[in-house]
């Protein structure tokens, strides 16, 4: 299933981008010529926006599209390929690295990886870089860093600050304007100022800003910044008295980096001391964050939370943070430069550790709050909240584990939300937090029995059974003694789980132990899964397909009741499990497609690649063979993206109805129709299972975005005369993948010649 992503992937930045034709040339054309390009330079001297701007230039090239990562997201190099595999989409269920995940789902495609802000983790970037060139051959990847990541084949390109007029020279206003860095101070002063422009009374001033910045982009930006107080005179005598006195240093330092440094002190230094404590106190967030967030962690002395909206408006006016829209959400980031000097000024006030800590307990109070609600009608928008702080997620636990002494909050943390991590394919991600924080605690830490359980249950997700065994062993030792029921019945359900992936008969009883506790307890949240093990496990393989059914119609009742989504998209998928296997077919697929609408609220987990399947036996048993067939197809992709296989996950209806809907057309209508469903897109793919689209027929007057980036790229190729076995060639794929792209692209496009693809392509060019 080819994900194609787009520019819109790109971080939608409000300013515009000034200048930089010339490197933006030079870097395309470095595109062409290899497939690593690594932009360097100190901070603040425009690498990203460089990044941003040539990948939007160049997108259209990449029949696969664009993916852009913040590399800022995380801390700990370990987890890059994790980031990454996110951004693709993918929601690893396996024991496979991320990173080979990663490379898996790029394969062949036509794709433009940018890898932005690489210093902090550049071994790991490099190490990430060297594995996908070598495993990827047609994707391409931008970086950006302080220093270049050393790998083979790399194209490094320094990026110098932008041009300013020399000292010995007298440009005339018309002449002025062609310097990038003039272009950028007049572009941003007319946002403070409209209507500003160049003028024979403010020209000397303009040429005295620009080089006394030495032409960085930040520096220049926070100086326009200030034009909502200060004259451009003002600022210019400002910056010839103090930067010489900030720009003191060590000189090992290079001097465009002291004296963007002391642009950044000099623009600290005249904010309003509420603004400096902000500042300082924001620069412990990772990515972005929002106000309710800020006014909690900052709040303190020299800074009243009801001052904090005032505080924030000011740092945004003065540039220093930038503003987003997430949905009708507004958020808030900081440049990683401007982040760096919040860092050094907040432990230079002796704030850091108490800081950090502060956000820390943010983290620990929003996970408890998320956990609390999480099975009930705000499910839905806790995931969204939850995906928009994972970044500050980590960067708590990270500091946690760091910092001396306070390991034991990963423990509870990372124990929260057990369904989120692993719907969004994150369970070997906790894994590894609960991992290191129980090597960091001590043995009878009060909540080290319950992190085990939820750490073997991640390794249970992932199909490290061992590990998981050995987890749960040493929970038993520790709760030997114990009258804790709850944590008896989770390390039961634990076990189930692990019995039914291991196709244990012992798991039905598992389930059905851990069940009546939960439901004794009053626990709902927590009776769900287990209600599912057992329906599943003793409808099928039990056959005792009465007491599944009634054990799952509970499971959905009391999600219906509470408003929950997640777990009633499970409960009806395992219904339609029993119903094709045992019962009424056409009963399984009204609920395996309402199972499939519920989850396509929350996002296209790992649910999806069991509910394609479940239903391609659904068209096998209905004796829709083709249709079968294409969700066989579109299942694969996205077992695939998950790290699993439907062979392992549901191996014994999946190889039934697979070889029965292979008997009923051959091995040749067979893979045509399974090519299909592999060349979908995630909404295609939805909306055939859904049967709200169809293969074969032209869709939305055959325009171009029905098809997909690598058959947009074939039906080219087919436009310019090429033959299967040329576009092999080209593409560096077999000629019987080639034969099935073209294929494909015949029957989506309804057509039934080459000639034809010629010709709408042509047309639509």
């Amino acid at each position: 299933m080819a994900t194609v992503m787009d520019a819109m992937n790109l971080p939608r930045v409000a300013t515009s981008y000034v200048g930089r034709r010339s490197e933006t040339a030079q870097v395309c054309s470095m595109l062409r010529w290899g497939r690593l390009v690594t932009l360097t330079g100190p901070g603040g001297v425009g690498k990203s926006r460089l990044a941003e701007a040539v990948a939007a230039r160049t997108a259209a090239r990449f029949a696969d599209g664009l993916v852009f990562v913040d590399l800022t997201e995380v801390r700990e190099g370990g987890l890059l390929p994790d980031l990454v595999a996110t951004r693709l989409g993918l929601h690893n269920r396996s024991r496979r690295p991320a990173l080979q995940l990663v490379t898996d789902r790029l394969g062949e495609d036509a794709l433009l990886l940018v890898l932005d802000n690489c210093e902090h983790v550049v071994d790991a970037a490099a190490a990430f870089a060297s594995a996908v060139l070598a495993a990827c051959p047609h994707t391409a990847m931008l970086a950006t860093s302080r220093q270049s990541l050393g790998v083979a084949g790399e194209q490094v390109l320094h990026v110098p600050p932008l041009p300013v007029p020399a000292t010995d020279a007298a440009p005339s206003l018309r002449e002025l304007t062609r310097y990038d860095a003039v272009h950028l101070l007049v572009e941003r002063a007319s946002v403070v100022l409209p209507g500003f422009e160049i003028t024979d009374g403010n020209s000397a001033a303009v040429v005295q800003v620009c080089r006394r910045l030495d032409g960085l982009p930040l520096a220049i930006e926070l100086a326009a910044a200030r034009l909502r107080s200060l004259s451009l005179q003002q600022i210019a005598d400002r910056l010839t008295r103090r930067l010489p006195l900030l720009a003191a240093g060590p000189r090992t330092v290079p001097e465009r980096q002291r004296t963007l440094r002391a642009t950044i002190d000099w623009s600290f230094s005249l904010c309003s001391p509420a603004e400096q404590a902000l500042w300082r106190r924001v620069s412990v967030f990772a990515g972005t964050f929002g106000l309710a967030a800020a006014e909690e962690v900052c709040a303190g002395p020299g800074l009243a939370r009801e001052e904090v909206l005032d505080a924030l408006d000011g740092l945004l006016d003065k540039s220093v943070l930038i503003r987003e829209e997430h949905g009708d959400v507004a958020r808030y980031r900081m440049l990683e430069t401007i982040r760096e000097r919040g860092h050094e000024l907040l432990y230079e006030a002796g704030e850091g550790t108490d800081a950090f800590r502060r956000h820390r307990d943010w983290i620990d109070r929003f996970t408890t709050a998320a956990d609390t609600h999480w099975a009930g009608p705000e499910q839905l928008g806790w995931i969204t909240r939850l995906r928009s702080e994972q970044a500050n997620l980590r960067a708590a636990l990270e500091w946690s584990l760091t910092e001396p002494g306070e390991a034991g909050a990963v423990l509870r943390i990372a124990s929260r939300l057990d369904e989120y991590w692993t719907f969004f394919g994150h369970s070997a991600e906790c894994r590894q937090w609960l991992d290191r924080a129980l090597a960091a605690t001590s043995a009878d830490h009060p909540d080290r029995p319950r992190a085990l359980a939820f750490c073997a249950l991640h390794a249970v997700w992932i199909l490290d059974l061992d590990a998981a065994a050995d987890r749960l062993t040493e929970a038993d030792q520790l709760t030997a003694d114990s009258r804790d029921e709850l944590l008896g019945a989770l390390l039961n359900y634990v076990r189930a789980l692990a019995a039914q992936i291991r196709t244990d008969t012992r798991a039905a009883d598992l389930a059905a132990e851990a069940a009546a506790v939960f439901r004794a307890h009053g626990d709902v949240r927590r009776e769900l899964h287990p209600l599912w093990i057992f329906g599943v496990s003793s409808g099928y393989r039990r056959g005792e397909v009465e007491e599944g059914r009634r054990a799952l119609r509970r499971m959905l009742d009391l999600c219906e009741a509470r408003g929950e989504t997640r777990y009633r998209a499970m409960a009806q998928f395992g219904l339609a499990y029993l119903e094709v296997e045992r019962g009424d077919v056409e009963l399984a697929e009204q609920l395996a497609r309402e199972s499939l609408r519920n989850l396509m609220k929350i996002g296209a987990g790992s649910g999806t690649a069991y509910l394609l399947d479940n239903l391609a036996w659904i068209a096998d048993r209905k004796g829709e063979h083709v249709r079968a067939a294409t969700l066989f197809g579109a299942a694969a992709t996205l077992w695939q993206a998950i790290g699993s296989a439907p062979e392992v996950a549901v191996s014994g209806p999946h190889r039934a109805h697979k070889s029965s809907t292979l008997a009923a057309l051959g091995d040749d209508r067979f893979e045509r129709a399974f090519a299909a469903g592999r060349g979908m897109t995630w909404p295609e793919a939805a909306g055939f299972a859904l049967e709200e689209t169809e293969p074969g027929a032209p869709a939305d007057g055959a325009r171009p975005g029905s098809l997909t980036g690598r058959q947009r790229q074939v039906a080219g190729l087919v436009a310019e005369g090429l033959s299967n076995r040329d576009i092999a060639a080209k593409l560096v794929i077999s000629q019987r993948t080639a034969d099935s792209h073209v294929q494909n692209i015949l029957d989506k496009l309804g057509f039934r010649t080459r000639a034809q693809i010629a010709a709408w392509f042509t047309e639509r060019r």
